[in-house]
C-alpha cells in the first residue's frame, strides 16, 4: 500500500507563549515522522491569516489524506477555516494540555480547537479531534487511524467499479444507486454487458495466458489436474479476460453476474477466477452486487490485505458463532495453512473451477455498507475466525463474533439487512468508525 500523506500545520498566536508553543509544535512533529507517515509541511508556527493562505496555497495540488492542525496556542478560527475551505482534505485538530501551575494560561490550546469546532460544525464541515500531549502514542494512532480513513476517502473520489451483467432477480439486496454513490463517495459504476463485453473476451483468450495461469495455479492447488479441463480453461480465460478489462479501462474492481450464464453459455464457474482477482487486490463480489464490492475495496484500502464478500448461512450453536461460505470465491491468502487449498466444483452446477478450503483463524473485521434503510449506513462488526472443520464445500469459516451470534442474527434479520458481508483480517473497526465520521455515515454496530 502507498504511505500515508498527512499535511501538518502547527498555528498560534503571538500573544501567548510562543517558545513553548514552538517546543510542542516540534515535538508533535517528530512523533509523527517516527511514525512512518509522509509529512508534509513543517514544525514552524504560522502565526497570522497571510500565513494561513500561503501553506494552503502551497498545498493545494499535493495529494493529502489527512490534513493535522495543532492548536499550539490558542488562536481564533479564522486560520482553521481558511484551510478547511481550500483544501477540501480530511481534518483533525489537536489541542494540548499545560501544567496547572497557578500562573499564567500559557497556551490556552483546548480553547482554540473548541472555537475552531463551532465554527466547522455551523459551517457543516466534518472533523475529527484529539486532546493529548505531543509525544503522546495514543494520539499518534489517531492520526494514523483518520489518515487511514481519509486515504480511502481519497481513493474512492476517483475509482472505478466494473458491474458485469445485472443482479439476479429478487436478489434486491444486490441493488445499487450509481447516483447516490457518485454523490456520496465520488467513484463511477461502469457498466459491461455479460455476453458482449466479456464471453466474447473470454472465448477470445487461447494457449499461453491460460497456461501461465495453471502453471501458477498448480504451485498451490493440489488436485487442479482432477478438474475438468475445457471448464477450468474457462475459468482461467475469464481471470485472463477480466484482468485485461480492469487494466484497459482503469478499474479498481468488479460486481459480477456470475450465474447461471457462466454455467449455462460459458460451461465454466466464474468463482475462481474471481478469488485470483480479489488475491490480487482488485476485489470481485457475485451477483453483480456493487455496494458489496465498494465495501471490500473500503476494507482493503484501510487494511493494505485482500477482502471478501460472503454470505451468513447457519449457526454454529456449541461454538457460539456463525458460518461464513460462498461458492469458492475467497481470496487463496486467507486460506488456513494447515488445510491444502483444493480445486473443486460448484456445489449445485458441478462444474469448476472454484477454490476449496477453511479461513484460517485470526482476528477479522466485518463490514457492509448498506442500503436496507434506503439511505447509506455502514454496518460495521468485529470478531475471531475459528480453527474449525469446513461446515460446507467451497470456501467457509466460523466466525464468532464479539458478541452473542443470536443477538448479531437479531440485528441482522430485524434490520433487514443485504445478505452479503464483507471481511478483512486484523481489527479496522476503529479506522472504519473514522472513515464513517469523515463522509457523515451512519453507523449500525454488530458487536
Amino acid at each position: 500500500m502507498n504511505e500515508l500523506r498527512v499535511a501538518y500545520v502547527a498555528i498560534a498566536r503571538s500573544t501567548f507563549d510562543v517558545p513553548f508553543a514552538a517546543e510542542i509544535a516540534a515535538t508533535a512533529f517528530t512523533q509523527l515522522q517516527a511514525a512512518g507517515l509522509n509529512i508534509i509541511g513543517s514544525s514552524a508556527l504560522v502565526l497570522d491569516q497571510t500565513s494561513a493562505e500561503r501553506v494552503t496555497e502551497d498545498w493545494s495540488d499535493k495529494l493529502i489524506d489527512l490534513l493535522v492542525i495543532l492548536q499550539a496556542t490558542f488562536a481564533d478560527s479564522s486560520m482553521v477555516m481558511t484551510m478547511a475551505r481550500e483544501l477540501d482534505v480530511p481534518l483533525l485538530l489537536w489541542a494540548v494540555p499545560e501544567p496547572h501551575t497557578g500562573g499564567r494560561l500559557r497556551l490556552n490550546s483546548l480553547c482554540g480547537i473548541n472555537l475552531a469546532g463551532h465554527a466547522l460544525t455551523r459551517s457543516k464541515c466534518k472533523y475529527g479531534y484529539m486532546y493529548a500531549r505531543p509525544d503522546d502514542g495514543t494520539a499518534i494512532e489517531k492520526v494514523i487511524r483518520y489518515a487511514r480513513a481519509g486515504r480511502v476517502r481519497r481513493m474512492l473520489r476517483s475509482a472505478r467499479v466494473g458491474r458485469i451483467g445485472e443482479n439476479p432477480q429478487g436478489f434486491e439486496s444486490c441493488l445499487y444507486d450509481a447516483t447516490g454513490l457518485k454523490q456520496r463517495f465520488g467513484l463511477d459504476v461502469v457498466n459491461f454487458d455479460l455476453e458482449q463485453d466479456l464471453f466474447e473476451s473470454v472465448r477470445a483468450v487461447a494457449g499461453e495466458p491460460i497456461q501461465a495461469v495453471r502453471d501458477r495455479l498448480n504451485r498451490c492447488l493440489v488436485n487442479l489436474e482432477e478438474m475438468d479441463t475445457q471448464a477450468t480453461d474457462g475459468t482461467l480465460s475469464t481471470y485472463v479476460a477480466l484482468r485485461t478489462i480492469a487494466e484497459n479501462r482503469k478499474l479498481d474492481s468488479f460486481a459480477i453476474r456470475c450465474w447461471p450464464e457462466f454455467f449455462t453459455k460459458l460451461g465454466c464457474a466464474a468463482c475462481g477466477a474471481m478469488s485470483l482477482l480479489s488475491d490480487e487486490m482488485t476485489p470481485c463480489s457475485c451477483e453483480a452486487d456493487v455496494n458489496g464490492t465498494v465495501t471490500q475495496m473500503i476494507l482493503q484500502w484501510l487494511s493494505g490485505e485482500p477482502a471478501f464478500g460472503t454470505d451468513l448461512v447457519s449457526v454454529n450453536e456449541e461454538m457460539d458463532a456463525i458460518v461464513l461460505w460462498h461458492c469458492g470465491l475467497a481470496p487463496p491468502s486467507m486460506a488456513d495453512p494447515s488445510t491444502p487449498i483444493q480445486a473443486t466444483i460448484h456445489s449445485n452446477r458441478q462444474l469448476p473451477l472454484l477454490m476449496e478450503f477453511p479461513l484460517k483463524p485470526g482476528r477479522v473485521t466485518v463490514a457492509r455498507l448498506s442500503e436496507a434503510s434506503r439511505d447509506y449506513r455502514l454496518v460495521v462488526g468485529s470478531g475471531e475466525i475459528l480453527q474449525a472443520p469446513p461446515s460446507f464445500s467451497g470456501t467457509t469459516g466460523t466466525l464468532r463474533f464479539d458478541r452473542s451470534v443470536h443477538e448479531v442474527m437479531d440485528m441482522i434479520l430485524g434490520e433487514g439487512l443485504e445478505h452479503h458481508v464483507s471481511l478483512c483480517y486484523g481489527d479496522h473497526v476503529p479506522s472504519l468508525h473514522a472513515f464513517a465520521k469523515l463522509l457523515d455515515l451512519p453507523i449500525l454496530s454488530l458487536t
